[in-house]
């Protein structure tokens, strides 16, 4: 058991080490879904070379499964890094030029530069519309199920925190019993981050995300006791502390990292 648990670890810890995300929720225009994944094809060698010059850590394109109202996003795009100062580097320091130049490295000797120049100022014409959420990670824990793949599933929940005992009710009550969860085979990961930063187009009516891996019939309601009376006072703690919108379902498309 002690070689299974450290063997987790050992695993989350080269998946998750990103500690802030930009998280772009993307809404595409009608008909242009072919468009968008031929762009995030091309852009796949500029995120592996972003990677090896320490521009970020990783990245990874979602499709949403679940059915979303009108304005809900089509695609959601993480991108991860090792600290703030490295993304507002990325954010903040990189000009459209910049960008140019590093995709015709990435692309040299396969795609002409002219070409590279056209694909790089259309950027964004496949898009109705992207809403962007700068994510500090406030806890997680331990990872299972090996390294993502295309086709892996996740579940993300908008959240509203309802007061201060938010955090401390979700890391110190909940998180324990996902853990037993993880390490009886019935939920891969659990994640919580907070936004600090949006768009001024992004909703706001969220402040922190929750990030789920699970498991086909699987529950995170393994060891729970539920009927101890400490345990039902805390979990209305928990459900007074938080408002969760509808949960998104996503498939992953494309991982780099």
């Amino acid at each position: 058991m002690k070689k299974f648990i450290l063997t987790l670890l050992i695993t989350f810890t080269f998946n998750a080490s990103a500690q802030y995300t930009i998280m772009s929720a993307v809404q595409l225009n009608e008909g242009q879904e072919e468009q968008y994944l031929a762009l995030e094809a091309f852009f796949g060698p500029i995120h592996d070379l972003a990677i090896e010059k320490g521009i970020q850590e990783w990245q990874a394109v979602w499709k949403v499964t679940s059915e979303i109202g009108e304005n809900g996003p089509h695609y959601i795009i993480n991108t991860g890094f090792s600290s703030k100062e490295q993304l507002d580097a990325y954010n903040n320091s990189w000009t459209t030029d910049d960008w140019v130049a590093l995709a015709k490295e990435a692309h040299k000797g396969k795609i002409s530069n002219r070409r590279i120049e056209r694909i790089m100022s259309s950027v964004g014409a496949e898009s109705k519309e992207r809403r962007n959420y700068h994510l500090k990670q406030v806890d997680r824990t331990i990872w299972a199920g090996g390294s993502l793949e295309p086709g892996d599933t996740f579940i993300i929940t908008p959240t509203q925190a309802q007061n201060d005992d938010f955090e401390k009710y979700e890391s110190l009550f909940f998180k324990p019993y996902v853990e037993k969860a993880i390490i009886s085979g019935k939920h891969r990961y659990w994640g919580l981050s907070k936004v600090y930063e949006r768009t001024e187009n992004a909703y706001e009516g969220m402040s922190h995300f929750f990030f789920n891996r699970p498991v086909e019939g699987g529950s995170i309601a393994v060891g729970m006791p539920t009927d101890s009376f400490k345990f039902q006072k805390l979990q209305e703690g928990l459900q007074a502390s938080s408002q969760h919108a509808d949960p998104i379902t996503v498939e992953l498309v494309s991982i780099h990292n």
